[in-house]
């Protein structure tokens, strides 16, 4: 038995995608090469408030649309079952608050997300380095960050071209990309994730 929750497969030259959930295990297949698909969730703070007096930048924290979208956010991320297993977030007031509000809706504690100050004003490239350190183990990823890097990150990421949104917004304020990646982290690069979805909070009135 196999206790992946997906794998896929070439058989026969074609990449066949089996899920844990449709078989109990996976039969031998002639020079099969098994790859864990991992996922990746690249989570944008929420508004923050512009008006609170704050010394600085990094400290800067959510304005009330903020504290009521990240909320939103991370009870649909709970409805679809995607939990992660490793949060990682800038440790700038603004997108800690956004993390800790998504995680709560998922059951997950605020002690359990790590923050990491390279996340902060920092580059694709820096992204990149901190998700190469996510564990080995982990089978999805969030990470909780700033733009302009995270939008970077996205489009560095993605093998095909991403559409235009009709703002031309690719990560606005709350919004969080799903994607799929066949790499481990520690191999991560550009061009080896597919995006699943990119979802705003504002769509998610719902929630």
């Amino acid at each position: 038995m196999i206790s992946l929750v997906e794998v896929q497969i070439y058989y026969h030259g074609t990449l066949v995608t089996l899920k844990r959930k449709d078989s109990m295990y996976f039969p031998p297949v002639p020079f099969m090469i098994i790859r864990m698909t991992r996922e990746l969730l690249i989570l944008r703070h929420a508004k923050s408030d512009w008006d609170t007096g704050a010394r600085t930048d990094f400290e800067r924290p959510l304005a009330r649309r903020g504290r009521n979208a990240a909320p939103r956010v991370g009870r649909w991320l709970n409805e679809r079952g995607l939990v992660p297993d490793y949060v990682v977030s800038s440790p700038a007031e603004r997108a800690k608050q956004t993390a800790i509000l998504v995680c709560e809706q998922m059951g997950i504690p605020a002690e359990d997300i790590h923050l990491d100050p390279r996340i902060y004003h920092s580059s694709s490239g820096a992204l990149l380095n901190v998700l190469n350190e996510s564990p080995p183990e982990a089978q999805r990823v969030m990470i909780a960050g700033h733009n302009p890097g995270l939008e970077i990150l996205l489009q560095n990421l993605v093998i095909d071209e991403i559409p235009p949104q009709p703002d031309y917004k690719l990560m606005p304020t709350a919004a969080v990309a799903h994607l799929e990646i066949l790499s481990p982290w520690r191999d991560l690069e550009g061009g080896l994730a597919r995006l699943v979805s990119l979802t705003r909070a504002r769509s998610l009135k719902n929630y």
